[in-house]
């Protein structure tokens, strides 16, 4: 019978087989088979002695360790009348809901507004040097979604039976082993784009129709249903299960959505800035004299301040080590920024959105749309910063000292921007609320990483699409829209997650619910 051994220390100067060879014969197993890292995370809380812990699991004498297949029960049969799901959006949730549903023998078609990852590409490039917006390729639209220029973090909150499912999936196409076990998993930008055409291959030679460049339009309605969808071409595909998964910046879909009185609420969300610090002081922040220890790479960081009195919260989220700061808008007039990482990790530059949480019942009340209208004006404001100050495609950035001091004296360092910088006073263009809880919380993540605040790191506006400000309202039980049966929102743009792996689960939800009405 093989043992799992958790909570093992092993200092970082020591081999995870050291340790093994000398606590096996403790338990009782001098002789053992292989073992497997279940879990690997870095505790380096202690100032002189920062480890790793592990999580393993080790077989007994002459056993093997099994590796969960995930295998799937499929359809026996299709129904008579059978019409083929339809998928919108191929991102993190849009993929995966496919993939499920092919793994149970059903047939599907997938709608991507952009193109393949490769042509893709080529869009954002041209967006990056020479300010050229592609409105179908871009950081936000097309194969992969977001998700493809967000580092392929893998980080999640939520408690989900799919994840194991899902990082096996991602390892199957070529994602590294070690994200099955790392405690802050990343495929990495760069991998995870080589990622993607092996899982496109593998839909469609499991019965995924992909349409690229097709963008919807428009659903077809019933009553009190959807029953299809109208493509950009005029095409119509009719199918009784919609899977809306298209990512928090289809804008123009949940337009259409409310002009057709499908059930769609104002969600709290959260909105702020981009930090970024030389790599180097965030790892002798973190691992003081250890900081350059070969074992140890590019440190991260995560960083939450609650107001108790107002119930604001200012955090870190999509923290990026050896990293790059990213222009990602999808509008030729606003401006957006994001954060990303290579696999190695490897960029001399540390960054992390610095994010508001805006409570949507306190600031505006019945107005639904109040979060996507400010979310657009901060955006549009950023745009005209750059524009007013003679730029075409660089992002605003401010000093972090001067942002703190409200200071015009406003010098720039060097960034890891693909679209380079103009300097703006940032403290100036965000609402007084957001910045006074900014810098409060600036402060704060100071008193505990001490040396956070330093003119060696600037701030780049805005970072404005960490969730959607809207939810398309759902049966907890079916998935279903409450107004709009077989219509499945699902994911980040439909206000059900908030990352890859959290939008890859609610994709698998909702195709596991279309099994289900199927059999």
């Amino acid at each position: 019978m093989s043992k799992i051994f958790k909570d093992l220390k092993v200092d970082i100067n020591q081999e995870l087989t050291e340790h093994l060879a000398w606590l096996l014969p403790q338990h009782g197993m001098a002789k053992h088979g292989p073992y497997r890292i279940l879990r690997q995370s870095v505790d380096a809380r202690k100032k002189h002695s920062p480890h790793f812990v592990y999580t393993v699991e080790v077989a007994g004498e002459n056993e093997e360790l099994s590796l969960e297949k995930f295998e799937l029960p499929r359809l026996a049969k299709l129904p008579a009348n059978f019409q083929k799901p339809i998928i919108v959006g191929s991102g993190p949730a849009g993929l995966f809901a496919a993939l499920r549903l092919v793994e149970r023998g059903i047939p599907c078609r997938l709608f991507e507004r952009g193109s393949e990852s490769a042509d893709r590409i080529k869009g954002i490039n041209k967006y990056w040097r020479y300010g050229e917006l592609d409105p179908r390729n871009n950081v936000c639209y097309g194969e992969g979604g977001a998700g493809l220029y967000s580092d392929g973090k893998l980080i999640t909150r939520i408690k989900s039976d799919h994840i194991p499912y899902v990082l096996n999936r991602l390892v199957q196409f070529g994602a590294p082993a070690e994200i099955q076990w790392l405690s802050n998993p990343h495929v990495g930008s760069d991998k995870i784009r080589r990622v993607i055409p092996l899982m496109r291959e593998f839909l469609k030679q499991h019965g995924c129709e992909i349409h690229y460049n097709s963008q919807v339009k428009k659903l077809i309605y019933g009553k009190n249903s959807v029953v299809g969808i109208i493509t950009e071409q005029g095409d119509e595909y009719r199918s009784d299960h919609v899977v809306l998964a298209t990512g928090h910046s289809a804008e123009d879909m949940l337009n259409h959505l409310i002009d057709s009185d499908v059930l769609v609420e104002g969600k709290s969300f959260a909105m702020g800035l981009r930090i970024e610090h030389p790599q180097k002081e965030i790892n002798q922040i973190q691992y003081r004299a250890f900081a350059d220890h070969p074992k140890l790479g590019s440190a991260n960081y995560k960083l939450a301040h609650h107001d108790d009195k107002t119930g604001i919260g200012v955090y870190s989220f999509c923290m990026c080590p050896g990293g790059y700061v990213l222009s990602s808008g999808t509008e030729k007039d606003g401006i957006v920024v994001n954060g990303m990482s290579n696999f190695n990790r490897n960029s001399p530059f540390a960054n992390a959105a610095i994010v508001v949480s805006i409570n949507h019942d306190e600031l505006f009340g019945n107005d639904r749309m109040g979060g996507m209208k400010l979310r657009r004006d901060i955006e549009t404001r950023a745009f005209q910063s750059i524009q007013s100050a003679g730029g075409t495609k660089e992002l605003p950035a401010q000093n972090l000292l001067s942002f703190l001091n409200q200071s015009d004296k406003n010098v720039l360092n060097s960034t890891s921007s693909p679209s380079g910088v103009k300097a703006i006073r940032l403290d100036q263009l965000l609402p007084n609320l957001m910045y006074g809880k900014i810098k409060e919380g600036l402060e704060k993540f100071n008193q505990n990483m001490r040396g956070f605040i330093t003119d060696k790191s600037q701030l780049y506006g805005v970072e404005s699409r960490t969730s959607c400000p809207l939810r398309v309202t759902r049966d907890s039980e079916t998935l279903q829209s409450v107004s709009h049966q077989g219509l499945f929102p699902c994911g980040e743009g439909a206000g059900y997650a908030g990352g890859i792996t959290s939008a890859a689960c609610d994709g698998i939800n909702c195709a596991d619910k279309i099994f289900d009405s199927l059999i």
